[in-house]
């Protein structure tokens, strides 16, 4: 089954997200206190930690959150989602609103490694239903 593994918020843009106890998630805003959710496609991160695996052999340190990611997930591949698809997680539900990104040239992670899985593993999506998010909630796709 798939789940939660971690959840991340960074007060800031441009620095490393940090793991919490729980998110809320809210329609139009997307993780109350995280800085990231002013773009209404991409709201919410998600980011497998089977992404995360493919680097830990060069970077073997890697946290949640090292990705910008605010849901670190397991045991479902996110980019093979297709764009429209619905999530529910724990009390909240979530659209798949993008698959990867841009890449910024100059991130840590791939400055330490030389690749980075966010731009084209990572997730993004917009709230459906608001709640709370907390590690160990399971992830059903709709």
């Amino acid at each position: 089954m798939a789940r939660v593994k971690a959840v991340c918020i960074s007060e800031k843009k441009g620095v490393r997200k940090h793991v919490v106890d729980a998110i809320e998630i809210r329609k139009g805003k997307g993780v109350v206190g995280d800085a990231h959710g002013d773009d209404p496609k991409r709201r919410i991160s998600l980011l497998g930690d089977e992404s995360v695996s493919k680097l830990r052999g060069v970077l073997p340190e890697l946290a949640p959150g090292d990705f910008a990611e605010n849901i670190l997930t397991e045991g479902l591949t996110l980019y093979e989602l297709p764009i429209g698809t619905r999530l529910r997680i724990g009390e909240t539900e979530l659209e798949v609103t993008q698959i990867g990104k841009e890449c910024h040239q100059g991130c840590e992670i791939r400055k330490l490694t030389g690749d980075c899985v966010m731009p084209r593993e990572g997730i993004f999506a917009e709230v459906i239903a608001e709640g709370a998010i907390r590690p160990g909630d399971g992830i059903e796709r709709l």
